[in-house]
């Protein structure tokens, strides 16, 4: 009965080995404050250059400061 429900359940299992991946990779990316810092210098060099206008640039640039915002508190609190 149990090998049954392995070959039934392993494409689940491999689906949610890959969302569990993603997650990472997505959690990975989010909280790397260096990686956010040079989106933000990457923002800076669109505005300068005349690609987004200022109220693009400003939304933009108050998201990514909350998010390294977000990952210094996470880090303190970690560190408790």
């Amino acid at each position: 009965m149990f090998l049954l429900d392995d070959i039934v359940l392993a494409p689940f299992k491999g689906i949610i080995f890959v969302a569990e991946k993603i997650d990472e990779l997505i959690q990975k990316e989010i909280s790397d404050e260096g990686r956010i810092k040079e989106r933000l210098m990457a923002l800076q060099l669109k505005f300068e250059m005349d690609e987004i206008t200022v109220e693009e640039y400003d939304r933009q640039e108050e998201e990514l400061l909350e998010m390294i915002e977000r990952i210094r508190v996470n880090k303190e609190n970690n560190q408790k």
